[in-house]
């Protein structure tokens, strides 16, 4: 008898019908302690970046920074002389009538002080021998400006 024999004749009997898996059942959708804190989190990110862009659009105002990272932020509608200690010495900004501009400063070119005064929200003046930047921020959108959604 040959091999087909002692192992039940069916050799090569054919494919077999293809088993389906079985139907799926509708379940519950359940939420864990970790996907509702994931849910918290994006929504606390969402919430905190828009009140950064609210604040934007606030009043413009001054923000001064020196060397060692420190900035100092002043309204633009006030009258003041701000003296800030950089590497080579003192840089005197001046804020007066809603613009600022970098009064003196102990740098040997003088750039910064010929650069004359700034007033609009993105404009920005520095000292770079003394590492002191000035910049306007904040005000509101008059409409006169490219807008960063349209680069």
């Amino acid at each position: 008898m040959g091999a087909a024999a002692e192992n039940g004749g069916t050799r090569g009997s054919g494919p077999e019908a293809p088993t389906e898996p079985p139907a799926a059942k509708p379940g519950k959708l359940r939420l864990t302690f970790l996907d509702a804190a994931a849910v918290l989190a994006a929504a606390s990110l969402v919430f905190l970046s828009s009140l950064g862009a609210v604040d934007a659009a606030g009043e413009p105002r001054v923000v001064i920074a020196d060397a060692k990272g420190q900035e100092w932020i002043y309204p633009l509608d006030t009258d003041l002389e701000v003296p800030i200690e950089g590497p080579l010495g003192i840089s005197t900004v001046h804020i007066h009538d809603g613009r600022v501009a970098i009064e003196s400063s102990p740098c040997p070119n003088q750039t910064c002080v010929a650069a004359g005064s700034i007033d609009r929200p993105g404009q920005w003046v520095a000292c770079l021998p003394n590492q002191v930047f000035v910049r306007v921020e904040g005000g509101t959108d008059d409409g006169s400006d490219v807008d960063t959604g349209t680069w």
